[in-house]
């Protein structure tokens, strides 16, 4: 909530219920914070219908999404979807809206607790990629190849999902939870048609804050719908935080992650 303004900021007024993300490399860090000081230029309102806790869980994953699904690989009808770690909190909103487009969406998961939520998110299939080769599963249900991978993983995933695309599709990384994607050998692509790599970047999207509020107005509409939802399923204290870090990185965790002040 803002609680004061310097002089001349116009687009919010004291009270409003703000969020914002600060992508690496575009703004300082301090979100580990009760208050902070941030230029007015970064901020949304978040709208009435939507909580703190649901605009905090949902916004930095869905303007990922937004990037992804909108600008880097438009989403359309017809399109098969793989989505790596399919229960996390990027991928499920991938999920959603992929599904919303009208794509066919198949996710790895790491337990069948998982395989659960990334159904309930919109996922035609799940991986139990623990117990099965995901290749060679991807290969069976989809003889002919993906259109796209979301791959949120990358070391663990990133060159294999290579063998999951159709000539011309696109292996689209945004993360790193298991390290960084490997070295590519760009020839590879060739050998297999003409496939397209890509890293996202999300800062470079709104360098423009028309178009990050344009991503915004979308999320938060198709929030209000039900479309897409963000899955809160732990909060922690603010003091909290170093805990919280660990049980993400120990992957003990599905959906979004929001620690209270």
């Amino acid at each position: 909530m803002v609680e004061g303004l310097g002089l001349g900021v116009g687009n919010v007024k004291v009270g409003d219920r703000v969020v914002y993300v600060s992508p690496s490399g575009m703004a300082p860090p301090g979100s580990y914070s009760e208050l902070r000081v941030i230029d007015a230029d970064q901020l949304v309102k978040i709208p009435d219908g939507a909580s703190d806790q649901q605009a905090a869980a949902a916004f930095l994953k869905g303007l990922t999404a937004w990037c992804i699904v909108r600008r880097i690989f438009p989403v359309r009808p017809g399109h098969v979807i793989l989505i790596h770690a399919a229960a996390g909190g990027v991928a499920s909103f991938l999920t959603q809206w992929s599904k919303h487009l009208g794509a066919t969406v198949v996710g790895t998961v790491g337990s069948a607790e998982k395989a659960r939520a990334a159904h309930a998110a919109g996922c035609d299939h799940t991986i139990l990629y623990r117990d099965v080769d995901f290749v060679r599963e991807v290969n069976r249900l989809f003889p002919a190849g993906v259109s796209a991978v979301f791959d949120g993983v990358g070391k663990d995933t990133f060159l294999p999902s290579l063998d999951c695309l159709d000539p011309f599709g696109t292996l689209v990384n945004f993360g790193n939870a298991s390290g960084a994607p490997p070295p590519l050998d760009i020839r590879l692509l060739g050998n297999r048609g003409s496939q397209m790599v890509t890293r996202m970047g999300m800062g470079f999207f709104f360098r423009d804050r028309r178009v990050q509020h344009e991503a915004a107005e979308e999320i938060f509409d198709l929030m209000s719908k039900g479309i897409l939802t963000a899955r809160i399923e732990r909060t922690y204290p603010l003091r909290e935080a170093a805990q919280a870090h660990r049980d993400l990185e120990a992957r003990r965790t599905m959906g979004s992650v929001v620690l209270i002040p």
